[in-house]
């Protein structure tokens, strides 16, 4: 008797809750915006793409965050932003995304256009707009960064309310990005406590580059819905069945796990010991534009690097469903779909 072949990732439909803006972009988007602005990109952005990365050390990060900063040098004007909004859409929808939350921080581009409130604005728009051509909905995450002051984060938060909304284009969650080495978690309360009484999801990162007490310091300090990244929480089992019992979702993203040096290999993200916990989870490709791999990439690795079956994969895609922010009518077509590709 022949055995039926694996049923592509591609066609299984799914949530994307893990992705950048500046990170989302195409390598040849990028390559196009520096020749449009007559920029000079690193050469580990042109020939030797993608790049070597790690993470795991002050180099190693400075290195990471310079090419971040020369992609996002590269993003001049309003077409340039509609653009990535346009195209993440696009790339998500042929891989089987059918609902995805972009996670931008407009202070990164408001010297451009005019303030944070127009550069939002521009994002949102596109969004509602990309949603409608692509069938893909959605949504965006205002992120604050680390490296700058928690006052700076409010005002991030205060925004973000403003926009609030559970449609396509509209803010759907509140972030903290960057590296979390830096800053003081707690000093971010206050701005986590304002999105979460304008109905925002709380989605921090927290638990890539440092381990479970930073996992523990996040959940006491800004009670998130979902945490980015998360996989160190493993390391104590103790805080792993804390994330479980409190039904945060982790936004795992095992290609910038590796490329980042938190594990040397594929198959040592620690994705079988989280789905065995219980944890709810949620894939997410993080910064394609530096890791060279976008969502299905990391479905693939699932099944691979872990052996994850059809089923197993199916109920990945459930549960990057049930933790986003997309409508409640959006969530019961893409579960019921989720059904027919296993089926």
């Amino acid at each position: 008797m022949s055995t039926a072949a694996p049923r592509a990732t591609a066609d299984l439909p799914k949530a994307h809750l893990h992705l950048h803006f500046t990170g989302s972009m195409r390598i040849t988007t990028l390559r196009d915006l520096a020749d449009k602005h007559g920029l000079r990109l690193p050469q580990s952005l042109l020939s030797e793409w993608p790049p070597q990365l790690s993470g795991t050390d002050e180099r190693g990060w400075f290195r990471f965050q310079r090419l971040y900063d020369a992609a996002r040098a590269c993003v001049r004007d309003e077409d340039d932003m509609r653009r990535i909004v346009r195209e993440a859409a696009e790339d998500d929808a042929l891989e089987g995304s059918r609902w995805l939350e972009i996670q931008v921080d407009p202070t990164s581009y408001a010297g451009h256009f005019g303030g944070l409130t127009p550069t939002l604005e521009i994002v949102l728009d596109e969004a509602r707009l990309a949603s409608e051509a692509t069938g893909t909905g959605v949504g965006v995450i205002v992120a604050a960064s680390r490296l700058k002051h928690p006052l700076d984060a409010r005002t991030l938060a205060r925004l973000a309310v403003k926009h609030a909304g559970e449609t396509p284009g509209s803010v759907v969650g509140f972030g903290l990005s960057n590296d979390e080495r830096r800053g003081m978690t707690e000093e971010f309360a206050h701005a986590f406590a304002i999105a979460r009484d304008g109905g925002l999801a709380s989605v921090p990162h927290a638990g890539e580059l440092l381990g479970p007490m930073a996992v523990s310091q996040t959940l006491d300090a800004l009670a998130p819905d979902r945490l980015g990244h998360g996989v160190r929480s493993v390391e104590s089992d103790a805080v792993l069945q804390r994330v479980v019992d409190s039904g945060v979702a982790l936004e795992v993203c095992p290609r910038s796990n590796v490329s980042l040096g938190v594990y040397r290999e594929p198959d040592q993200v620690p994705l079988p010991r989280l789905i065995d916990s219980g944890a709810q989870i949620a894939l997410g490709a993080d910064d394609p534009l530096l890791f060279g791999s976008r969502l299905v990439a990391q479905y693939d690795s699932a099944r691979h690097d872990h052996g994850l079956d059809d089923a197993a994969l199916a109920e990945l895609a459930r549960s990057s469903v049930r933790v986003s922010r997309a409508p409640s009518d959006v969530k019961a077509d893409i579960l019921k779909d989720i059904d027919a590709w296993e089926a």
